[in-house]
């Protein structure tokens, strides 16, 4: 099976009331832990390269480690998504260069110049048949280049929702509405809060339009645990609560982010495995049981997060 836009994946996810997990990529590690849960489990799968991963592993080889992917599981929908694309040139590269799916994040901008780039990203991506995502409201947080302060962060305001997406046609929207970047998302001893009632209006204005939850990782305490006992240094690191996200995939949600939940999988893995073997040296030995962490993980979140398990 070829690269697949997210289009009919979305569509059944909103019918079938779960969510489709877009998990980001930076290595061969990550890339094959991901797919081959998600194959293991038939489920569809959207890989997500942002624009840290573009700068450490370059364009091409991420591509062509999809193409792998792609070959090694070739019985489960894949579709390969640029995450908050900063201009129309970024986007503009990605579609060039294979992605099926690329999101424009104009959400720092004012509400009629993000209408102008995400539309001008639209029309290029549909001339080549790829979809696009785009953001309303700003999430809170720091991932990769994506870093907005809580004072500058913003609910997702739902009067603003038909208008954008009528005026851009974009396919799908990230809205704000609680979830942030990273993998400290609240502070110690403040409860973790989704304002469900805006996105239950969000989908009352767009019947039938899938949305999309950014900053949605869950930060496993078990994990964190894990590495702060093999000399790592994460304090008060504290996620989304699962049950919120699986209330969310039974709402308008079709697409659920998860980035900050793969790397505490994987770094808790090559901490412990290099503290119980200091003579290793050989990145296979340590590489190894990071990937089975992060097939373990995207494993257990198919199936208890975001139910989209037998679904491919």
């Amino acid at each position: 099976m070829p690269l697949v836009t997210t289009t009919e994946m979305f569509k059944k996810a909103y019918e079938g009331g779960y969510a489709v997990g877009a998990f980001n990529v930076n290595n061969m590690e990550i890339v094959q832990g991901i797919t081959e849960a998600a194959s293991e489990l038939n489920a569809p799968v959207i890989l997500q390269v942002s624009a840290g991963a573009r700068k450490y592993a370059k364009h091409v080889y991420l591509v062509k480690l999809v193409e792998a992917a792609i070959a090694d599981c070739p019985d489960i929908p894949i579709a390969l998504h640029l995450d908050h694309g900063a201009d129309f040139e970024i986007c503009k590269s990605c579609i060039d260069g294979g992605f099926t799916s690329v999101m424009i994040d104009g959400s720092s901008r004012p509400f009629e110049e993000n209408i102008a780039e995400t539309r001008k990203v639209v029309e290029y991506a549909h001339d080549h048949g790829v979809v696009v995502e785009a953001e309303l409201g700003k999430l809170a947080g720091i991932e990769d280049a994506v870093n907005v302060s809580e004072a500058d962060a913003q609910f997702t305001n739902p009067a603003e929702v038909e208008e954008f997406v009528t005026r851009t046609g974009v396919d799908s929207l990230a809205i704000a509405i609680g979830t942030s970047h990273g993998a400290y998302k609240f502070k110690p001893g403040q409860k973790p809060q989704l304002r469900f009632d805006i996105l239950e209006e969000v989908g009352r204005r767009l019947p039938q339009f899938p949305i999309v939850l950014h900053g949605a990782s869950s930060v496993p305490q078990d994990l964190v645990k894990v590495i702060n006992h093999f000399g790592g240094q994460m304090p008060d690191a504290i996620g989304i609560p699962e049950e919120m996200l699986r209330k969310a995939s039974t709402m308008a949600v079709c697409k659920i982010n998860i980035d900050s939940d793969v790397r505490v999988a994987m770094t808790a893995a090559i901490r412990k495995h290099m503290a119980e073997n200091p003579s290793h040296f050989d990145p296979r030995q340590y590489l190894t049981p990071a990937r089975t962490a992060v097939k373990e993980m995207v494993a257990h979140k198919i199936k208890d997060v975001l139910g989209c398990a037998g679904k491919a």
